[in-house]
């Protein structure tokens, strides 16, 4: 009985637990409970009261304080139990980086906020993976309280850390018996995207799009509960961060060694953006210029980025192989970067593609544009068989006699697109990030 009564005083002195997801046992830190007097902590509405959140926010939080100085410098994910369920391991996606989870079930944007300078921006984090919000719908905190609470995130984070990457994952659906109505989560996504519009540091990638349904609601496809992904889901994700986390230099590192087959000339040298540039743009009609549209890029003079690894603007760069259209940091912002060289024969184009999701991009065929999207969710070819979401898809153009077909994957997309005696190659950039890489042309003499 002394043993016991031993055992028991040591439990209550230590209180040492072990979390269900089977990590190492935890020695809880007083000082990283759960506030009881939320009276002079920053951010709006109250925060959860429940068992489960109030246990889970302090184990997590204890042990995460035994973790700063091994995750110093990590790619951290902020969020609630959507990111807790990558666990610690991140389901063995992103491999060769250096990632912590900060993910915490059933936290709000207060939460995060309150503990965001402890678990995250003591770290150093290199980047900032954010997924929040979903829980204050529930709760029923009103999205302009929400959207006041994500400014003050981002506000904390760019105070210390100005240049540090922010990728912003839109509010995934869920459903109304959620007590997560769709109306509501896009209203709050829309006061979020406006907060971090115009912002560089902030990549938005719309997980909103790649999970939902046609009626705006989570798709059963990706979520075990309309609510939390299963490991598909999780995939899927990971799929629409891998060319984002690329183009920020954490992955793809290696350059790509792709030689032309013989009687193809590159268009792209891989290396930088010798052979491209801006082409002064048209009047644009202020009937077309229509509020809350996209923005439109005009140029005056014509420029050219021989030996430049980016356009002036950022917008294009050359990046191991690739030659990235990055998402614009106004949502939506219509520009094109064109071939100094213009092609008068017949010609067959070849390119490969990757986009983020519902990304908006184009090739343009001398003056005529050919969709080049996230074809599945932005169209206009969503029947598509072959298309390989959020990774590399072929296309080839074949120009003759004034009508380019085209095919993607081996499917048709066009077989009648009638185009000019002559002009250049151009990419278009819209909305989201797409990602050129093996272009090259073979002319067809008659």
């Amino acid at each position: 009985m002394k043993f016991l009564r031993r055992l028991s005083a040591t439990l209550l002195l230590a209180l040492v637990v072990a979390p269900a997801s089977a990590q190492p046992a935890v020695t809880l830190l007083a000082e990283k409970a759960l506030p009881i007097d939320e009276s002079g902590l920053p951010g709006e509405g109250a925060l959860r009261r429940y068992d489960g959140y109030v246990k889970t926010w302090h184990a997590s939080r204890s042990r995460w304080a035994t973790q700063i100085k091994q995750d110093q410098n990590a790619i951290v994910f902020l969020g609630d139990s959507i990111t807790q369920g990558w666990g610690p391991g991140f389901k063995g996606h992103f491999t060769g980086m250096k990632l912590a989870n900060r993910g915490i079930g059933g936290d709000t944007t207060r939460g995060m906020l309150i503990r965001l300078e402890e678990d995250v921006l003591s770290l150093t984090p290199s980047a900032i993976v954010l997924l929040l919000g979903t829980n204050d719908i529930e709760v029923g905190i009103e999205p302009a309280a929400i959207g006041r609470n994500f400014e003050k995130i981002l506000r904390a984070i760019k105070a210390r850390y100005p240049i540090t990457p922010i990728v912003l994952c839109r509010i995934f659906p869920s459903a109304t018996e959620k007590k997560r109505p769709a109306d509501t989560i896009r209203q709050v996504n829309a006061l979020f995207e406006a907060a971090a519009k115009g912002d560089p540091q902030i990549t938005v990638v719309d997980t909103w799009t790649l999970f939902a349904n046609a009626t705006g609601d989570a798709d059963p496809t990706w979520f075990r509960d309309l609510l939390h992904l299963h490991e598909a889901g999780y995939t899927r994700w990971a799929a629409a961060l891998h060319p984002i986390f690329a183009t920020l230099g954490f992955v793809d590192n290696t350059d790509d060694a792709f030689t032309p087959e013989p009687g193809f000339i590159s268009l792209f040298n891989g290396r930088d953006l010798s052979g491209w540039g801006f082409r002064p743009t048209p009047p644009r009609p202020a009937a077309k210029m229509k509020a809350g549209g996209p923005e439109f890029a005009v140029v005056k003079n014509a420029v050219s980025f021989d030996g430049q690894t980016a356009s002036i603007d950022g917008r294009y760069r050359a990046i191991h192989g690739r030659l990235v259209a990055v998402t614009p940091p106004e949502g939506r912002r219509i520009q094109q970067l064109w071939t100094t060289r213009e092609f008068d024969d017949d010609f067959i184009l070849k390119l490969e593609f990757r986009a983020t999701p519902n990304a908006d991009s184009g090739v343009f065929i001398r003056q005529p544009q050919l969709q080049v999207r996230d074809y599945l969710l932005a169209g206009p070819y969503k029947e598509l068989k072959n298309y390989r979401a959020q990774d590399w898809n072929e296309v080839i153009v074949t120009v003759r006699a004034g009508v380019a077909h085209a095919t993607c994957n081996g499917e048709l997309l066009t077989d009648n697109l009638k185009v000019p005696a002559t002009g250049p190659i151009g990419l278009e950039g819209d909305r989201g990030q797409v990602e050129y890489r093996r272009i090259r042309l073979k002319p067809l003499t008659p």
